[in-house]
């Protein structure tokens, strides 16, 4: 059977989401209107509706394509996955305006499935991170007595302390500084 109506633009995605995120980092996310960013992207509001039925979903849609852009893929040397794991999050950070760091976080404490979908997000990363740490303690690369997800929460945690709270830099050498002092000394 033929599909009916118009062949989906695989490229509208891509520029809803662009449109999203300028829309965000000019008025907040109280401020978004579904209307400017769908006349940004160049679609019909009813396009955008059927992808994302709702702002929350859409919001959602961009932090997920946030967190996407941040890879882990454990070689087997703990300091090195770690330190470019976390530089690869300050990396993604720095890409965006602080004041849109703080209102993603906002919309996520306030409104419930924005939360629900950021905790979802952010919970399928950190039990793969912390999966990898439990296996390299198993196998003696790093100090056991430490809580796997407590270690993510620490590496993590810390760069989102540093962004929205004290304003200090995120450089390479507080990534290096924050994975040894998270892991402690390396081990012979």
């Amino acid at each position: 059977m033929a599909a009916r109506g118009r062949p989906r633009d695989a490229g509208v995605e891509g520029r809803v989401l662009a449109a999203a995120m300028s829309e965000m980092r000019a008025r907040g996310y109280d401020g978004m209107s579904v209307e400017r960013i769908a006349e940004r992207a160049g679609v019909a509001k009813t396009t955008l509706y059927r992808r994302w039925p709702s702002k929350a979903e859409l919001v959602m849609a961009m932090i997920a394509q946030l967190t996407s852009a941040v890879a882990f893929d454990p070689t087997g040397d703990p300091r090195r996955d770690l330190t470019e794991f976390v530089a690869g999050i300050a990396g993604a950070l720095d890409s965006i305006p602080t004041a849109l760091v703080a209102d993603l976080v906002a919309a996520a404490a306030r409104e419930p499935r924005v939360g629900e979908g950021v905790r979802a997000l952010w919970a399928e990363r950190h039990a793969v991170v912390a999966t990898a740490i439990g296996r390299f303690q198993d196998e003696g690369l790093m100090p056991a007595h430490a809580d796997p997800r407590v270690v993510v929460d620490q590496l993590v945690g810390a760069l989102y302390y540093r962004l929205l709270i004290t304003g200090e830099p995120i450089d390479p050498a507080y990534v290096r500084a924050l994975v040894h002092s998270t892991l402690g000394p390396e081990q012979s």
